[in-house]
């Protein structure tokens, strides 16, 4: 009977933490506050930015900069504080923190042939910031496995255990063994949301189906992508950007 009890408080406490996503009005489970969130975005950033070397290229670091400062101008959070680094690490890999910190790896950039191709990269990860998806993820985390009780655990990000979780959701690191990957629905999603942002922006979305399809090849030539782990690119995406464009 308690258990019954516990199980139904549970429940009504998660319904009462549904929102509706602004750009697609999907219902999203958040138990993370967004101030909360932007928070935790801040302290992760300072510590990668205390554990990484930033490319000393700086032609490369101001086209970087220079992409995503005009997607950031039409994203339209005005309680983001944009941020933009270039990493030099040969991974394949880019991600987006609350708040708006964008980091980018000199790695991908090897796949990058224009300024339209970069803005899909960063209009993706952006995307996936302004949707909160790593929010999205990190509370059905929580829910699946301890409930609420556990965010008082992840709002700490001095605790480990609060950070491997952030880490976790927000897919920080290059060890894909503990990440969650995006799930299907948010990466349709931040696919749609990223071309919206990089048209606005002034870049051609057809730039898209350029660039993920190099992904793939790159996939399939036995090349290590850390960014492919979490963000599978297959023909059914690809088809889905394609069909996405002529409506944008």
């Amino acid at each position: 009977m308690r258990a019954l009890l516990l199980s139904s408080l549970l429940l009504l406490l998660l319904g009462g933490c549904v929102t509706s996503n602004p750009y697609t009005s999907r219902s999203q489970l958040m138990l993370i506050d967004k101030k909360e969130e932007l928070k935790m975005g801040r302290e992760a950033s300072e510590e990668i930015l205390k554990n990484s070397k930033k490319s000393s290229n700086m032609q490369a670091t101001r086209r970087v900069m220079e992409v995503g400062t005009k997607i950031a101008r039409v994203a339209e959070q005005s309680d983001f504080a944009w941020e933009f680094h270039l990493i030099e690490d040969p991974s394949i890999n880019a991600f987006c923190l609350p708040g708006g910190k964008v980091f980018v790896y000199t790695g991908i950039l090897t796949l990058v042939e224009s300024d339209d191709e970069l803005a899909v990269v960063m209009g993706h990860e952006i995307a996936h910031a302004i949707a909160r998806h790593g929010a999205e993820r990190l509370s059905v985390s929580m829910a699946s496995e301890l409930g609420r009780n556990l965010i008082g655990i992840a709002l700490d990000m001095k605790q480990p255990q609060s950070k491997k979780l952030f880490d976790t959701a927000y897919g920080v690191g290059m060890n894909v063994g503990v990440m969650l990957p995006y799930s299907r629905t948010q990466e349709l999603e931040a696919d749609r949301i990223g071309l919206l942002l990089m048209k606005r922006a002034g870049y051609n979305p057809s730039a898209a189906l350029t660039f993920w399809e190099k992904m793939r090849a790159n996939q399939g030539g036995g090349k290590g992508s850390d960014f492919l782990s979490t963000h599978p690119s297959d023909s059914k995406r690809i088809e889905a950007i394609r069909q996405a464009i002529p409506s944008l």
